[in-house]
């Protein structure tokens, strides 16, 4: 390799893409096209970054396994920075074992975290974990064991982890300062950020606060019945009852829980669950049959009591009574919260993310645009979506899957 190539590999490695541009922006050879490439992803030209690596791996020659290997490595990463999350992941897992085989240590390293975050993204929790526990994070570089630490505290937060979280994120913050790279230092910044902004709110007894990941921890811990609002279930402590699939039955739960101790009329409990805005006989009906329904759910944790206006809750155990609920109440709060990471997202991703159809992801979009909440550009398959950071949302630390037909 000659000089000029391990000068700008070097400025990349330190941040500077400027300075690699400098040493190989007129050669057209492979290294030199690879090089431009990632150059060109760290300016944010991601479009120009993803051709020029597609180039370079053509023309590295059938014994350059490695370089190809590094290639298709780097064009997974600006495939997850561009949140292209359908982008073939069985390309990558294949570059990481060309590498890992060919004693590329360090690089392999770096696929097996991009890996880790494209399962972060999409909320496969328990694969992250897998993939994260065959790194070894001690002989990294700096820069290296700032991602590993990020990835670490990526999952300690999403499992309401937050001690681990926050020393996972001490320990970036220390390695993203000896790597001496801005960007770098800045996403640690940013996940200190999102680790110190509200994540909920608590509704209890008609009042309600934000809540902090570290406070919505110790109220899982708490022996207050907690309906949470956010992953659709009613829990104290290590008991839980799933609704998820139960969209009537958790309006019901949610509604009686945010009025206790008093009781809720017939009438609000049928808005609130039917829709209805004049409750006739057969809502009344109908609501007898829920109540029932949501007793038998429920007869573990609490009882609903009938009184001369409506229900009441009536917990067995606990003394008090909570809502856990997103920090912001809005109809597709989901999208929005994954928008508010600031990335441009396709329709596709965000319903890959959601675990949703494309065609519900793409009717929220419209609406939000109409809105005024998000905005697109491009057209067709390169559509993207975006929307500034959203006051109140920490991304998708907490996100839920979507109640059914909600």
């Amino acid at each position: 390799m000659d000089s000029l190539i391990t000068a700008a590999a070097l400025a990349l490695a330190a941040g500077n893409p400027l300075g690699a541009l400098d040493r190989v922006a007129l050669r057209e050879d492979a290294p030199a096209l690879a090089l431009r490439g990632i150059a060109m992803a760290q300016l944010g030209d991601l479009d120009r970054a993803k051709a020029l690596l597609q180039r370079a791996a053509r023309a590295f020659g059938p014994k350059e396994a490695v370089a190809r290997a590094r290639c298709v490595v780097a064009e997974a990463e600006i495939a997850l920075v561009s949140r292209d999350l359908g982008w073939p992941a069985k390309a990558l897992d294949a570059a990481r074992a060309t590498l890992e085989r060919h004693g590329d240590r360090l690089n392999a390293a770096h696929a097996g975290h991009l890996k880790v975050r494209r399962l972060l993204l999409i909320g496969r929790l328990d694969e992250a974990e897998d993939v994260l526990a065959g790194l070894d994070p001690a002989p990294l570089p700096p820069a290296s064991r700032a991602a590993h630490e990020l990835a670490v505290a990526g999952i300690a937060m999403r499992r309401l982890k937050t001690r681990a979280a926050r020393t996972a994120l001490e320990w970036a913050r220390h390695a993203a300062r000896r790597a001496g790279i801005p960007g770098l230092i800045a996403e640690v910044d940013n996940a200190f950020l999102a680790l110190d902004a509200p994540a909920a709110r608590l509704i209890a007894r008609g009042q309600q606060r934000p809540l902090l990941l570290e406070e919505v921890e110790a109220l899982q811990a708490s022996p207050a019945l907690v309906v949470d609002a956010l992953r659709y279930l009613v829990r104290q402590q290590e008991t839980m009852v799933s609704l998820a699939t139960r969209p009537v039955l958790f309006a019901l739960a949610r509604t009686l829980a945010e009025a206790w101790p008093a009781d809720v009329s017939r009438a609000t409990l049928i808005a609130q669950a039917f829709g209805g805005r004049h409750a006739d006989e057969s809502h009344r009906a109908r609501l007898r049959v829920e109540i029932g329904r949501l007793r038998a759910e429920l007869r573990r944790l609490a009882d609903i009591n009938a009184t001369s206006q409506g229900f009441a809750l009536a917990p067995r155990h606990a003394s008090e009574v909570v809502v856990l609920a997103r920090p912001i109440e809005e109809r597709h709060a989901a999208v929005l919260a994954l928008l508010a990471d600031g990335e441009s997202w396709a329709s596709s991703a965000l319903a890959l993310a959601l675990g949703t159809g494309q065609r519900s992801v793409q009717r929220a979009l419209e609406q939000l645009g109409e809105a005024g909440k998000v905005q697109s550009f491009g057209h067709g398959r390169a559509r993207r979506w975006m929307t500034p950071p959203v006051a109140g949302f920490t991304t998708t630390l907490l996100l839920p899957a979507p109640l059914p037909n909600g």
